[in-house]
């Protein structure tokens, strides 16, 4: 089966427009303007906080697209320390870690960003592909439904979902989610393959065949070479209409 790589989350800087008063002269007015004064200093303080913490978010990003997952951690640590509520680094920090295979830790990561702000979307979707790495495949499913909750045209969320139904051996499921995903945007040849996969573990040749045979016109050469190797077709790799179709 093929998986879909992670969501990266993007942050943003909150600017803040700051006014000037005329002088007083009463003492009444000159004690709001004190009190006026001291927001501004508290609202300047919080910016420069918020653009540093922004500042190690973008070069968390940055290794985390170089592939320095190690660097990208230290980055979003950084930013985290600075501004603990910034859901963006925590799904960052996530991917960074699922990377570096630190599963455990990739998930406390998702958890957190979602106790933030409970409709990020990217951090439920990368939860169910951290669970899924875990095996933990209910609990994956759950997350994606979750994600889908929230943007139910998440072609990527419904195919990861399938994947997960697979490993249950919950088939007929998995090929509706499959479905889905195809019905969202035809042209996914991931999900195609994935069906073929489904249809594949059930034994069933023909619609094996048939949606492996889709896939293969969008991408020959990828999925020929997947389909050779692909421990999914087992049960129905000695058709002889599969054998020609991989050649």
């Amino acid at each position: 089966m093929v998986c879909w790589r992670c969501f990266v989350a993007s942050g943003f800087i909150t600017l803040f427009t700051i006014g000037c008063s005329d002088g007083a002269n009463s003492v009444g007015k000159y004690s709001t303007q004190l009190i006026q004064e001291t927001n501004v200093a508290q609202l300047l303080t919080k910016a420069d906080a918020s653009q540093k913490s922004e500042g190690f978010f973008n070069q968390g990003n940055n290794f985390l697209n170089s592939h320095r997952y190690e660097d990208a951690v230290a980055a979003y640590d950084k930013a985290l320390s600075i501004k603990p509520d910034f859901p963006e680094a925590w799904i960052n920090r996530g991917n960074a870690l699922t990377a570096l295979q630190n599963n455990q830790e990739a998930l406390a990561s998702f958890d957190k960003a979602i106790a933030i702000q409970p409709n990020k979307q990217e951090a439920w979707f990368n939860r169910g592909n951290v669970l899924s790495q875990l095996q933990r495949y209910q609990e994956a499913i759950a997350s994606y439904d979750k994600a889908i909750a929230i943007q139910s045209d998440s072609y990527n969320a419904w195919i990861n979902r399938g994947i997960a139904l697979t490993k249950l051996q919950r088939y007929q499921e998995a090929i509706a989610s499959y479905d889905k995903a195809i019905k969202i945007d035809p042209n996914q040849h991931e999900a195609y393959y994935n069906k073929a996969c489904a249809y594949a573990l059930q034994k069933n040749a023909g619609l094996a065949i048939e949606n492996l045979q889709k896939v293969i016109q969008q991408v020959p050469d990828k999925y020929k070479k997947l389909a050779r190797k692909d421990s999914d077709f087992n049960p129905v790799r000695d058709n002889k209409e599969f054998q020609q179709l991989i050649q």
